[in-house]
């Protein structure tokens, strides 16, 4: 068979949904469970097959299954919040900074601008507000850990490149295992933000690179890595990858995604690689 089609939900695969999708997929081989969470099947296409409901149901080449790197957007994609909406909430203007974030995350501004822009309305925050803004509003989405650390366990290369802050990815970097981070810093000073961050402001273009460069470094093309991420700003990385992950994404990511997750959490990422339950590194 040519392709696998992956079926994946956060809740769990019930053998009547797997019945449900193998009954309509095209030239259909014999299911495989993954995990709990996680069903693959043998296929051409997908035919008319419709993922169940609570459910994601995608469609991966078997040729390359498996990714060489990972790399990951980090605001809504590893961790459930935007970093510079939490901060704004402690400066007293979360309700424009996530407004503004909303529609760069659309497309519909200019990233670098908009990034700009929320950064210079949180001016004036102390350090501190940082340091409680971490402790107290960011985590790891469910099985992000379990990815990272799976991925690096293979021998895969692991990369957190963010439009975000250096601030956060680093710390974010090692509570999931990402042996690289990449983001924007914030400029201090007398431990107060200065309401700019350094340049050349890493966005959607930068993430490009990164794929580019690292991929190179480790010897291999686009098409040996699975890129993950939730905006417009993912866009470029998503495209080249040779597996272009929406994780809960905007449309302006979706539409050029190879495959969409909306029900899963982040180990679906594994099942779409066929790396089974029992080969993911114990959280």
């Amino acid at each position: 068979m040519s392709h696998f089609a992956v079926l994946t939900a956060a809740t769990g695969i019930s053998d009547a949904q797997v019945t449900e999708v193998l009954s309509a997929l095209d030239q259909a081989g014999a299911p495989h469970r993954l995990a709990g969470t996680a069903v693959e099947i043998p296929c051409v296409s997908l035919g008319a097959a419709l993922a169940p409901d609570g459910c994601d149901l995608n469609l991966v080449p078997a040729q390359g299954r498996e990714k060489q790197m990972l790399i990951a957007d980090m605001d809504s994609t590893m961790i459930p919040v935007e970093c510079i909406d939490e901060l704004a909430d402690f400066a007293g203007v979360k309700d424009r900074v996530a407004d503004i974030t909303e529609r760069a995350m659309q497309g519909e501004l200019d990233f670098e601008a908009a990034l700009r822009e929320r950064v210079g309305l949180v001016a004036g925050l102390h350090r501190s507000a940082l340091d409680q803004c971490y402790d107290e509003r960011i985590a790891l989405n469910p099985g992000a850990r379990v990815l990272v650390r799976t991925m690096a366990q293979r021998g895969a290369q692991t990369a957190l490149v963010s439009g975000g802050f250096t601030y956060f990815t680093s710390r974010v970097a090692q509570a999931a295992g990402f042996a690289i981070n990449r983001a924007n810093t914030l400029l201090f000073e007398d431990d107060k933000l200065t309401g700019d961050v350094t340049d050349p402001i890493l966005g959607r273009q930068a993430k490009l690179d990164s794929l580019n460069e690292l991929a190179a470094a480790g010897g291999f093309g686009a098409d040996a890595v699975i890129a993950v991420g939730d905006g417009a700003n993912d866009l470029a990385m998503v495209a080249a990858a040779g597996l272009g992950v929406a994780y809960k994404a905007k449309q302006a990511l979706r539409d050029g995604a190879d495959a969409v997750l909306d029900h899963s959490d982040l180990t679906a990422l594994l099942a779409l690689q066929g790396i089974s339950e029992g080969q993911w590194a114990q959280d």
